[in-house]
């Protein structure tokens, strides 16, 4: 599945109400599941992460990072290969 495929099934799904609810309320959304990614992560770096967990909180940091970029108008696919492909990418050491 490509970026903008899924892109379009979380905006298929959840744009009326993503959009009710706007982008400030939405980021909020999005900095609790960081939280829980954070979470399970730390569990990972313990040894005793429950690895579907970290699947699921990957996955859905993905869908909200998806919904923001739908509320904002940014196709991520887009803006993926513009910062990241585009001229060889960024320079320098992240």
């Amino acid at each position: 599945m490509r970026i903008s495929e899924f892109q379009s099934l979380i905006r298929a799904r959840y744009d009326a109400t993503d959009r009710a609810r706007g982008a400030s309320k939405t980021f909020i959304w999005f900095a609790e599941e960081f939280g829980e990614l954070a979470h399970a992560i730390g569990q990972f770096d313990k040894g005793s992460g429950d690895q579907a967990n970290l699947r699921e909180e990957f996955a859905d940091c993905l869908a909200w990072m998806c919904t923001l970029a739908n509320i904002c108008e940014v196709d991520l696919e887009g803006a993926i290969q513009e910062k990241y492909l585009k001229d060889g990418g960024p320079k320098g050491v992240k």
